[in-house]
C-alpha cells in the first residue's frame, strides 16, 4: 500500500476487518453446513438443486419499500444518493456506471464508501489522472449513519478503464481493478489494479500494480493474517491468481503473482462436472511475467494453464471473512448459470477449493457478479448481472438461497457493488444504469443476513 494509506488510514482499516471478523464462526461452519444440507437433499452426485430457503431466507416475501424504488422484505427501508450527473462537493458531475465498493469506518461515526466507476474511453473527470483519455475511476462518499444522509463525494481516482470491482485492505483502502487489456498503442497500456486510500478527499496520484498482472481483472480479496492478494479474472477461460507481495504494507514495491492448480491434477477445468461440497486440494504455480508486452489479453492465463492452473468460467466477486475467500464464477457450471466457490487458505502453498452452491434454475439464481459476506451471520450477499430483472440474492449457510432485493422497475440494468456497513448495520449496493446508490437498513436480525 502507498504510505499515505499505512500511515493515515491503518486504524481505520483494520478496525474494518477485525468488526468483520464478528462473523468469522458463521462463516468458517459455512461448508460444514452447507455440505451436509447439500448431500441430505441430493446425495453424492452432481449439483444441488436447492428450493428457495425457508420464508424467503427468514424475511417473507419482497414487496414493494417505502419511497417505491426497491422491493425489500416487509420491515424494510431505504435511502438513494450519489446519483449520477450530480454535482459532486467540487462541482464536478458524478460519473456513471456505478460498480463495485467497499464501506469503511470513517471519522466522527462516518461511514467512508469507495465506488468504482465502469467508464471506459473518454476524457478523464479529474486530474492528476492516469490516462487523459479514460474515463473510469473512483469516487470516495462520505455517508452520514445517524440521519442516513450523504455528506459530501469527491473524486479519488482517474483516467483508469472500467474500473469493475477490486475490494478493500487490512490498511484502510481500496484496490481498484481495470476489467480491460487494451493495446499498447494507447498514451498508456491498462489491465492492472491500483490503489485508492479509503481517507482521501481528492484525486490520488494512479499508480498501477504492474506486478499484480496486466490481464483482465475483476475484484480482489486480501487476507488480513497474511496480507496475501487475491484475484479474479473475468474471461469465459479465467484463473484465479494470488499475489505474494513483499511488503505486504506497500503493495507497490512488488511481489510474486501466482496461479491457482488443483493438486496432482494439471489443467483442471472447474467449469462443468463439479460437485457440491468436494474439497479440491489446490497447489500454487507462478507467473514468469505478470506485465506482458502483448495485446493477447490471455497472455497471463496461458502462463498459468501451461504450469498446470485450473481454468474458471468468469470469475468475478470476491469477497474474504473468515478464513477463507468466496468467488463467484459468473458463467459457471452444468446450466452455465453461475457457481460460487470458497478457497481456503493453508499455509503458504496450499489449502482447498470448495464448490458452495451451482445453479441449475434461473428463477433462483443467474450470472453471479459481485459478492459479499454480512459481518452478522457470514451468509453471502451475490448481486446478479443476468438477462431480464436482476436481484440481490442471498445464501443462507446452509447453502440456501433467497431474494434480498430488486427494483421495483421493467429496468434490467446491472445490480452491484454490494458491502455492509462495519457495524453490519447498512447495506449498501448500487445500480449501475442510471447510476444510483442504495443504502437499505431493516431487522437483519430476522433472517440469515
Amino acid at each position: 500500500m502507498t504510505t499515505a494509506a499505512s500511515n493515515s488510514s491503518d486504524g481505520l482499516g483494520r478496525r474494518t476487518f477485525l468488526r468483520g471478523g464478528a462473523a468469522a464462526g458463521a462463516a468458517s461452519a459455512f461448508l460444514g453446513l452447507m455440505g451436509s444440507g447439500a448431500r441430505a437433499e441430493q446425495g453424492s452426485r452432481g449439483p444441488v438443486r436447492y428450493q428457495q430457503a425457508e420464508d424467503n431466507g427468514g424475511y417473507g416475501p419482497l414487496q414493494p419499500a417505502p419511497g417505491g424504488e426497491l422491493l425489500l422484505p416487509a420491515g424494510f427501508s431505504y435511502v438513494a444518493f450519489g446519483h449520477t450527473a450530480t454535482p459532486m462537493s467540487d462541482g464536478t458531475p458524478t460519473p456513471g456506471r456505478h460498480d463495485g465498493m467497499a464501506a469503511f469506518d470513517g471519522e466522527n461515526g462516518m461511514i467512508r464508501l469507495v465506488r468504482n466507476h465502469e467508464q471506459g474511453s473518454g476524457l478523464a473527470y479529474a486530474n492528476p489522472n492516469y490516462d487523459p483519455l479514460a474515463a473510469g475511476g473512483t469516487t470516495t462518499m462520505v455517508f452520514d449513519p445517524e440521519s442516513m444522509a450523504l455528506v459530501s463525494t469527491h473524486p479519488t481516482l482517474a483516467g483508469t478503464v472500467r474500473n469493475c470491482a477490486g475490494g478493500p485492505t487490512p490498511s484502510g483502502s481500496w484496490l481498484s481493478c481495470e476489467e480491460t487489456f487494451t493495446g499498447l498503442d494507447r498514451p498508456k497500456p491498462h489491465g492492472y489494479v491500483f490503489e485508492v486510500p479509503a481517507d482521501a478527499d481528492g484525486p490520488v496520484d494512479p499508480v498501477p500494480y504492474k506486478q499484480m498482472g496486466r490481464f483482465v481483472h475483476e475484484a480482489v480479496a486480501v487476507d488480513p493474517r497474511t496480507g496475501i492478494v487475491y484475484e479474479t479474472e473475468d474471461r469465459g477461460s479465467a484463473g484465479f491468481y494470488r499475489f505474494l507481495p513483499d511488503d505486504r504494507d506497500n503493495l507497490g514495491a512488488g511481489g510474486r503473482l501466482q496461479m491457482l492448480a488443483i493438486k496432482d491434477r494439471p489443467g483442471y477445468d472447474t467449469r462443468i462436472g463439479q460437485r457440491v461440497g468436494k474439497p479440491l486440494p489446490v497447489e500454487w504455480v507462478d507467473i514468469a511475467d505478470p506485465d506482458p508486452d502483448s495485446d493477447d489479453s490471455l497472455a497471463v492465463f496461458y502462463q498459468g494453464r501451461d504450469g498446470g492452473g485450473a481454468t474458471f468460467a468468469r470469475l468475478e466477486g470476491a469477497w474474504y471473512a473468515g478464513g477463507s475467500v468466496f468467488i463467484n464464477s459468473t458463467s459457471g457450471g452444468d446450466a452455465g448459470l453461475g457457481q460460487v466457490w470458497e478457497y481456503r487458505p493453508r499455509g503458504d502453498s496450499g489449502g482447498q477449493l470448495v464448490l458452495v452452491y451451482e445453479s441449475t434454475d434461473p428463477e433462483l439464481l443467474q450470472s453471479p457478479d459481485n459478492i459479499c459476506v454480512s459481518p452478522n451471520t457470514g451468509g453471502l450477499v451475490l448481486c446478479e448481472d443476468g438477462d431480464g430483472r436482476d436481484f440481490l440474492r442471498g445464501v443462507t449457510n446452509r447453502g440456501q438461497i433467497f431474494d434480498l432485493a430488486a427494483l421495483n422497475s421493467s429496468s434490467t440494468s446491472e445490480l452491484a457493488g454490494a458491502t455492509f456497513s462495519p457495524d453490519g448495520r447498512i447495506l449498501f449496493f448500487n445500480v449501475q444504469s442510471p447510476g444510483i446508490t442504495y443504502a437499505v437498513t431493516g431487522p437483519w436480525d430476522r433472517g440469515a443476513l
